[in-house]
């Protein structure tokens, strides 16, 4: 296992705090390492950009320049100002990541269709009859709910994501690697987009906590 990037700059009350299914995402891209460099590296073809989502810590992203594709240029995106901050200061932490650049929008608002040749997401998965509003969290100041809840079956953020993920990935060569817990009923998000055309598989699944999580990656033929 590669040495998980270090945080201890992070603000707890403010970012997201790196937790099991975090880790579980940083096991399973490791996993995923013979795969990236045989369709970026070895295919001798331009360096990919790497697309995070709700990038948080900023600790995936670190990660995946440290250990997967160091020669890659990466985006982070986060609704959350503390989390854009944050994710500087943690590749600072790890040696700095070149070619880094963060957003503070909604998800892949304001970028470019077909920008994306890898795309990391860990959404927030976890149930709840409410999403955030960012009303709410201009006025608290309390950003950490975009992190975790993601509606009653935890997957409207998600869905938002996979609707649009033809319009995010290179057509030719993109993939996108996403988190999901077993309430998110995975199985069945990866045979509905099966029905849409998409390539997907599970790379694994993990009990981490009190839940079942697993990463599935999503492509074009």
């Amino acid at each position: 296992m590669f040495p998980t990037p270090s945080t201890t700059k992070l603000d707890r009350e403010l970012v997201y705090e790196p937790a099991e299914d975090s880790f579980l995402f940083l096991d399973l891209l490791q996993e995923e390492l013979p795969f990236l460099q045989t369709r970026f590296v070895t295919a001798n073809t331009p360096a990919p950009l790497v697309v995070e989502l709700g990038l948080g810590s900023g600790i995936v992203t670190t990660f995946f320049h440290k250990n997967i594709l160091p020669d890659a240029l990466f985006i982070g995106t986060d609704i959350n100002p503390y989390a854009c901050a944050a994710s500087k200061e943690t590749s600072k932490e790890n040696g700095d990541t070149r070619y880094f650049d963060v957003l503070r929008t909604n998800l892949w608002d304001g970028l470019r269709p077909g920008l994306a040749d890898i795309l990391l997401f860990n959404p927030p998965y976890v149930p709840d009859v409410m999403l955030p509003s960012i009303e709410n969290a201009v006025k608290t100041d309390d950003w950490l709910d975009f992190a975790l809840l993601g509606g009653p079956d935890g997957m409207q953020v998600t869905s938002v994501v996979l609707d649009r993920l033809a319009e995010i990935l290179n057509p030719v060569r993109g993939v996108a690697y996403i988190l999901f817990c077993r309430r998110n009923r995975p199985f069945e998000v990866a045979k509905s987009m099966r029905n849409r055309g998409w390539v997907v598989d599970m790379v694994d699944e993990r009990k981490a906590g009190w839940e079942v999580l697993s990463v599935w990656k999503f492509r074009k033929s």
